[in-house]
């Protein structure tokens, strides 16, 4: 499970998801890129189920690379706990997403099997996502 080893505070705000992603938007480590196409978050479990459908996809073939961190904590209150009484115990956590961010990369395969590994990943995801090539 994808988490931080420790954060300054410990509950965050829920802030606002606006804009494109500005930084992590073009392919800087493969040749292929998954990239977001709208504003979500997305959980630690997503991720890594995403993870495993790439490098069975690929049969642990090339290199892949995850360009994103779920540090945003998310917190829940327990079933049957009336308002009020404070903010609840974190839950799991996320990695907050723009349109344009690159969230996996993929490199030493041909693009038949990136296109699958990335079809079969962008599943698993609660965000639309595209495949994308880098410019050579």
């Amino acid at each position: 499970m994808l988490q931080p080893k420790k954060r300054k505070y410990r509950k965050c705000f829920r802030g606002k998801n606006r804009g494109l992603a500005l930084r992590g938007n073009t392919i800087a480590f493969g040749d292929y890129g998954l990239k977001v196409l709208e504003h979500g978050s997305l959980s630690d479990r997503e991720i890594e189920s995403a993870r495993k459908k790439i490098t069975f996809a690929t049969k642990k073939v090339g290199k892949y690379w995850i360009r994103v961190f779920p540090h945003r904590p998310v917190t829940k209150k327990p079933v049957g706990v009336k308002m009020g009484s404070g903010k609840g115990d974190i839950d799991h956590y996320v990695a907050v997403v723009k349109p344009g961010a690159i969230i996996f990369e993929i490199g030493g395969v041909d693009l038949a099997t990136a296109k699958e590994a990335f079809s079969k990943a962008g599943h698993k995801l609660s965000v639309k996502t595209t495949l994308v090539s880098k410019e050579a």
